[in-house]
């Protein structure tokens, strides 16, 4: 056996549901579910039906789990395809009135692609949380968790915000698949050993530098086995490169952990084919940790040589109005939307057994080196945002249906979940990592910037906030004013969502996303004004706004205040 592949991949979108549609909002999720999630479900169905295992991981963030159960989703899926199929069939009288014959079979295609995916989420049940469950049920695949609402857990200010993220995780997965998580994904890859920590904006109130758990110590305590990091994280940090120099608060952080961070002077060279334990006390079971393999990463991720930029793949941004279908190829990389051409599905489809088959034998060659090397066998660890395939890379289900494929016929390689590898290879070895994130640099700098600064002086207010919220409710014991403490919680978590910080910086829908925050901020401090005020009950309108609010933003039935009172292991 020359070595292992463990391809994870990480499904997460933001609470949208009851805040907007289109072209920011409920359609977001409807995407891709009908573009990523069903493909990723029939892929792994029509494998099994071949006596082939996927064994991959695949981490569902609770607040995922959470709206592709609600009872909105699922009403309003079917209609979004009901939707897409009509464009289609309209795209396709419209091609025939105006005589361009070469784009008929390509309306044909999108009205029997989006058939085929509301025959899948009927055949389904419309419980594609419950799918899943299924498959991991049947030993086909494993399910890591996420952060509750994937906050951004190294600049959170406070140990019980982080712990209200993994305590809310792991109970949102338990409601939702009846067993325990193993894994977790780290949202944003990003992570933060123990050391004296000072937030980087100025908060009245907040002062530092004072002692902060390290990440994985939240994990451990709760019982999380594992988790996934980048290679520049399990190499040292040193891809962060010029964008500190960006930025001063990025400077302070820096300063503050490179000034703390002590490396094990027994750590040999860390490569990212072997797993290894990572802890920052001794009084805590280390949580392993899985590194994302660099060169295989790249096969996939780069928009210059990797395999979703060859010209024969649908184009992802050029789209036909109203409809939204997309009928052109990448093309070439240097190509504008006016000269893509028209998109040829079967050439598309025949570069598929091509690159899978490139892609397997760089598994195969990285493998190979790293045994000559050290004698034995290792691990190509391939984490990826799910949405990648089949969202923004159309053909890439049937790309990873390839691989696998390639992969069932080789008998010296073999696909394996993270949980599966961990239990072989009982990994020994503790080491030790510094902050980072998978992040443009490999540090914070996405999600903390100029652009986006001003949200963190909101969220560590907030942070303190809740603490007392959440005392005072514990304390008084009146379940009004718990069930007000509760809603707080939800908001809280809402706008530590990190994807505000990313859609700011990346522009993608900074709009939308600055709308979202200013509406959780003003949510939460009408919700904690409440608290403030409470006297044994609430107003008319009190009340009528608290219920409104937990219909639009209905998640998380279970949310414990304790969580966010005080840590449960100082």
């Amino acid at each position: 056996m020359t070595g292992y592949f463990n391809l994870v991949l990480h499904s997460h979108l933001p609470y949208v549901l009851g805040h907007g549609k289109w072209p920011h909002g409920t359609d977001w999720l409807n995407e891709a579910a009908a573009e990523t999630y069903i493909p990723i479900l029939n892929l792994a169905g029509e494998l099994a039906g071949e006596g082939i295992k996927v064994n991959f991981t695949i981490g569902i963030s609770p607040v995922l789990c959470e709206q592709l159960s609600h009872r909105t989703f699922t009403d309003e899926f079917s209609a979004y395809l009901d939707q897409k199929i009509e464009a289609a069939e309209n795209d396709y009288v419209e091609f025939k009135k105006y005589d361009q014959p070469e784009y008929i079979p390509l309306a044909e295609m999108w009205r029997d692609h989006y058939k085929m995916i509301k025959e899948s989420f009927d055949k389904y049940n419309h419980d594609l949380i419950g799918e899943f469950k299924k498959l991991q049920d049947g030993g086909y695949l494993e399910i890591m968790t996420c952060g509750a609402t994937h906050g951004y857990m190294p600049l959170l200010s406070q140990d019980t915000s982080c712990q209200a993220m993994v305590k809310q995780a792991i109970q949102s997965y338990e409601n939702h698949f009846d067993r325990k998580p193993r894994g977790i994904w780290l949202p944003e890859c990003a992570y933060r050993p123990a050391y004296p920590w000072s937030p980087p904006v100025e908060v009245e109130g907040l002062q530092g530098p004072y002692n902060r758990k390290g990440v994985e110590e939240y994990l451990s305590e709760n019982g999380l086995e594992y988790f996934v990091v980048d290679s520049a994280t399990l190499k040292g940090g040193k891809a962060i490169g010029v964008y500190i120099d960006r930025f001063d608060a990025l400077k302070t952080l820096w300063g503050q952990f490179e000034k703390e961070f002590k490396p094990r002077t027994e750590e040999a060279e860390k490569t990212p084919q072997e797993v290894y334990l990572v802890g920052s006390r001794e009084d805590r079971a280390p949580v392993a940790v899985f590194t994302r393999d660099p060169d295989t990463g790249l096969q996939v991720w780069s928009g210059e040589w990797g395999y979703p930029g060859d010209g024969h793949y649908l184009d992802f941004h050029k789209k036909r109005f109203p409809g939204g279908h997309r009928y052109w190829s990448v093309t070439s990389a240097k190509a504008d939307l006016a000269d893509k051409e028209i998109y040829n599905r079967e050439k598309a489809l025949s570069r598929i057994p091509e690159n899978a088959a490139h892609f397997a034998e760089l598994i195969g060659k990285t493998l190979g080196d790293y045994q000559s090397k050290s004698g034995k066998p290792g691990l190509v660890c391939a984490p990826f945002d799910a949405e990648l395939f089949g969202h923004w890379w159309f053909e890439g289900p049937e790309f990873i249906k390839e691989v696998i494929r390639n992969l069932a016929k080789d008998p010296e390689l073999d696909s394996i979940t993270c949980s599966d590898y961990k239990d072989m290879t009982n990994p020994q070895k503790v080491v030790s990592l510094p902050e980072g994130s998978w992040g443009e640099g490999g540090y914070h700098y996405i999600w903390l910037n100029k652009n986006n600064d001003w949200t963190w002086k909101h969220i560590y207010k907030y942070e303190i906030q809740i603490q007392q919220i959440a005392k005072k409710c514990l304390e008084k014991n009146d379940p009004q004013l718990t069930d007000l403490g509760k809603q707080a919680a939800r908001e809280f978590m809402l706008l530590a969502a990190s994807d505000w910080q990313f859609l700011i910086s990346t522009f993608a829908a900074r709009d939308y996303a600055e709308l979202r925050l200013d509406r959780h901020f003003n949510y939460f401090e009408r919700l904690a004004e409440m608290v403030d005020n409470y006297n044994g009950g609430l107003s008319e309108g009190e009340l009528e706004f608290l219920n409104e609010l937990k219909v639009q933003d209905d998640l998380f039935p279970d949310i414990d205040l304790k969580w966010f009172a005080e840590v449960e292991f100082p």
